[in-house]
C-alpha cells in the first residue's frame, strides 16, 4: 500500500495555512505531525481525509483494493469525539461500525483493549473526559481502515491511557497500517518519521 500526497496546500478564511507539503507512507509507517497552534496540522489531516479541498496538490492510495478512494482508506479522529451523549457506549460503537462497514472487532473486545470493558451499557454523556477519548479511540477498532488519522489522540487521557494507546497504535503498525498524527506531546512510535509544520 502506498498513502502520498505531492505539494499540498490548504486554505482557512482565503488565507494560505500551508504549502509545499508533500510525504509518502507505506505499510507499516508512521508520520508525526509537530508545529505550533495554527501550523496547519488539524487542516492538513482534515485535507487528507477528504473533509476540507485543497488548494492545491494532491493525495493517493493504493494497493487494497478494497478502498479505492483516500477518504474511504481514513478513520479520522479529531478534537471531538464524534459521540452521541444519550446514546450508550455500546450503541455509538454500533452505530460507527454499521456507518463505516469493515466489521473488525466486536464492540466488546474493542472496549477491553481500551480499558472500558464495564461501562459499555453506560450513556456516553456519563463518561469523563479520559473515558470519552478512549471510547472515541474504540472507533477505530470496530471497523477496519488501513490509514489512521490522529489529531492530539492523548488529549485527556492518563499516563497509563496513553501508553495503552501507544500499544494500539503500534499494533495497527505492525500489521500493515499507516498513521498520521498530529500532536505536541509524544505518543510513543520511536520509529515514526516526523513533518515539522510552521517552522
Amino acid at each position: 500500500m502506498l498513502l502520498e500526497a505531492e505539494n499540498l496546500a490548504a486554505e482557512r478564511g482565503g488565507e494560505l495555512v500551508f504549502s509545499d507539503i508533500g510525504f509518502a507512507l507505506r505499510e507499516g509507517d508512521g508520520l508525526v505531525v509537530t508545529g505550533p497552534n495554527g501550523a496547519g496540522k488539524s487542516t492538513l489531516l482534515r485535507a487528507v481525509a477528504g473533509l476540507l479541498p485543497l488548494a492545491a496538490g494532491r493525495v493517493r492510495f493504493e494497493g487494497d483494493a478494497e478502498f479505492d478512494e483516500v477518504g474511504g482508506a481514513c478513520h479520522y479522529l479529531g478534537h471531538q469525539n464524534a459521540m452521541k451523549t444519550a446514546l450508550t457506549v455500546a450503541e455509538n460503537l454500533r452505530f460507527w461500525r454499521e456507518f463505516s462497514g469493515n466489521a473488525h472487532l466486536e464492540i466488546a473486545e474493542s472496549l477491553e483493549m481500551v480499558g472500558l470493558g464495564d461501562i459499555g451499557h453506560l450513556p456516553f454523556g456519563y463518561l469523563s473526559t479520559g473515558q470519552r477519548r478512549r471510547a472515541a479511540i474504540a472507533k477505530l477498532l470496530v471497523s477496519y481502515r488501513p490509514v489512521w488519522l490522529l489529531d492530539e489522540p492523548t488529549a485527556g487521557l492518563d499516563k497509563a491511557s496513553e501508553t495503552q494507546f501507544a500499544e494500539l497504535m503500534r499494533a495497527h503498525l505492525a500489521d500493515g497500517g499507516m498513521i498520521i498524527a498530529a500532536t505536541h506531546h509524544p505518543l510513543g512510535l520511536e520509529d515514526a518519521a516526523e513533518l515539522r509544520m510552521g517552522a
